[in-house]
């Protein structure tokens, strides 16, 4: 049987998840973000918001679930968009049963950011377990792709917009090296690691319980 994985903790501790597109949403997690760091909004939530976004009039939504997780119905009651469906665990190394993120998942999120632009993207949707790890990470990736030398205001923005959020720190040490950031991205990373651990020990703790114990600095 595969180990339980820090997402679903992490749900769990957060929310109660709905399977039912029909039940009422939990309000408190989801995040929709307006910065100059890009030119579309974004939103940033969990599985138990997407019934919530129904009528929000997405052009655009990423979703990334762990490789068994069940595809979500919810959006079978959205108004028609553009959707990639990736597939990986949330976790920062290689462990039997799982699979964590690698350099080609982080080139498609690359990839989509062009397109984004290209296609002059209104509202893009990024969705994980939780909306805490992956979904968060995906958004740090897309802001900082295009915006060299201001790593800082990156995590700046996902600070104000997301304050209890935790990036995968392997995306973002992927991305650092394909973007060419010498470590400006993993710094900063650690920066708002460090922060959140001391805003959210509860949050902290979930990681470090879950075999992400060298991303939580002591504070």
């Amino acid at each position: 049987m595969r180990g339980a994985r820090l997402t679903s903790t992490l749900l769990r501790a957060s929310f109660t998840y709905s399977r039912s597109i029909n039940r009422e949403p939990a309000p408190a997690m989801t995040t929709d973000i307006s910065t100059p760091l890009l030119p579309y909004r974004i939103t940033i939530c969990g599985l138990n918001e997407l019934a919530g976004h129904a009528q929000s009039g997405f052009s655009h939504v990423v979703s990334i679930l762990d490789p068994e997780r069940a595809d979500p119905e919810d959006f079978t009651v959205y108004a028609p968009h553009r959707r990639v469906l990736w597939r990986f665990d949330d976790t920062v190394e290689r462990r039997a049963g799982f699979t964590p993120p690698a350099e080609r998942d982080v080139r498609k999120i690359l990839a989509l950011g062009e397109e984004l632009l290209e296609e002059k993207a209104d509202q893009l949707l990024i969705h994980c377990h939780a909306g805490v790890s992956r979904s968060t990470a995906t958004a740090v990736i897309l802001m900082a792709q295009n915006n060299p030398g201001r790593e800082a205001d990156v995590f700046g923005e996902l600070a104000r917009v997301r304050p209890r959020s935790w990036p995968n720190s392997l995306m973002v040490g992927i991305a650092d090296t394909i973007l060419g950031r010498q470590g400006a991205l993993v710094r900063e990373l650690r920066d708002h690691h460090a922060k959140v651990a001391k805003a959210h020990p509860d949050l902290a703790e979930m990681i470090r319980l879950h075999g992400r114990a060298h991303e939580v600095p002591e504070v």
